[in-house]
């Protein structure tokens, strides 16, 4: 669905002051806010949206010369670009790549610290440990996509029993304390008289097994420590705080399903370009001459050197637009644009010539020869 345009949204003129444009938020945002009884969610983050990029002179500056494109298409503003993406790799598995949101992570905490989040009746074993990790990236492998290897030292399934906790050649019985049932009943006396609690049996650990004869490596902890290489496939596309999920590539537990690996991206700054959702951001300075007359210069992109050509009477601070030269869409064959802004440099130290030059332009535009 194509967005309704930015003005529009905040329902002000396009020529509107920065105040203008300030109380209009304001306005919008306290009638649609979701806290709001009658508010509207998804209108609320539309004018989040617009005003992020209407407060901001530059990017105002190209959303109205070169509309949504302008602006990396999102105006810079949040959502997952990567949700529901799967990406293969890891050790010849199918590795399941889940991208959290941007902006924070919500229920994932909770797993990192509760340990999956199993209650106290619970019943089965439970899942492991979840992993993080920050992975540094330059600036052009997080435009074209990078496959790296990392290093970990964790938790995973014993090599002897492969994490079923009972000696190779042996089999698992049912756990005496609990027949099989996973939960014991425990009596708490409390000052509204006894209450029975049903909580995970403390001999087999809700699984209802125990083992006839214990691992002799792990000594029936199912796991051991051991330092283990991830293959990591990072998408074209992938920005800085964006973060990875790796399904099961967390530390290992006795008969349980193994944590999530999750790697947060970081992205280093780049001496040249900046980054705005699908664009790229740079600078090309030319002299004043030039700017006069016109000319063509190379500009560095992520994909190398690319001549454009200045028209006559370019201003300082104009923007140009290389299509096809920005940052890969996650979800489609296309990529942003890569928009160059031109500076125009005036010289501090000119010849005796230069200055008599000068100064014939200077009398010819007084008398009307040039405009």
């Amino acid at each position: 669905m194509s967005k309704r345009d930015y003005y529009e949204v905040l329902g002000v003129q396009k020529g509107a002051s920065d105040d203008e444009i300030k109380k209009a938020f304001r306005r919008k945002a306290v009638e649609l806010h979701p806290d709001k009884e009658g508010g509207d969610e998804a209108k609320f983050k539309e004018v989040n949206e617009a005003y992020e990029v209407l407060k901001d002179s530059s990017k105002r500056q190209r959303y109205d010369q070169f509309g949504h494109a302008g602006v990396g298409g999102n105006g810079g503003g949040g959502g997952n670009p990567f949700a529901g993406y799967d990406f293969g790799g890891g050790q010849g598995h199918s590795v399941n790549f889940d991208f959290g949101d941007l902006g924070g992570f919500g229920d994932l905490f909770g797993s990192f610290f509760g340990g999956g989040g199993s209650g106290s009746s619970r019943r089965g074993p439970r899942k492991g440990r979840d992993v993080e990790m920050m992975l540094e990236l330059d600036f052009e492998e997080a435009v074209f996509g990078v496959q790296t290897e990392v290093k970990l030292n964790l938790e995973d399934s014993c090599s002897h029993c492969k994490g079923t906790t009972v000696e190779p050649g042996h089999e698992m019985e049912t756990c005496d304390t609990c027949k099989g049932k996973g939960q014991e009943i425990r009596v708490a006396q409390t000052v509204f008289g006894n209450i029975q609690q049903a909580v995970t049996c403390s001999t087999c650990r809700g699984t209802g097994k125990v083992p006839e004869k214990v691992c002799t490596v792990c000594e029936g902890k199912g796991t051991e420590r051991t330092e283990k290489t991830v293959k990591i496939k990072v998408p074209a596309g992938v920005d800085d705080g964006a973060t990875i999920r790796l399904s099961e590539y967390g530390e290992a537990t006795a008969n349980g399903k193994k944590g999530d690996l999750y790697v947060h991206i970081r992205v280093k700054p780049h001496k040249e370009f900046t980054r705005e959702g699908d664009l790229i951001l740079s600078k090309a300075h030319i002299n004043m001459v030039d700017a006069a007359l016109g000319t063509e210069i190379d500009v560095d992109t992520v994909d190398g050197p690319v001549k454009m050509k200045v028209p006559a009477g370019t201003q300082g601070g104009t923007d140009f637009k290389l299509s096809g030269h920005g940052v890969p869409h996650i979800k489609r064959e296309t990529r942003g644009a890569h928009i160059v802004t031109i500076i125009v440099d005036t010289p501090t130290k000119i010849s005796k010539e230069q200055k008599e030059l000068l100064e014939q332009f200077k009398s010819a535009q007084k008398k009307g020869w040039f405009k």
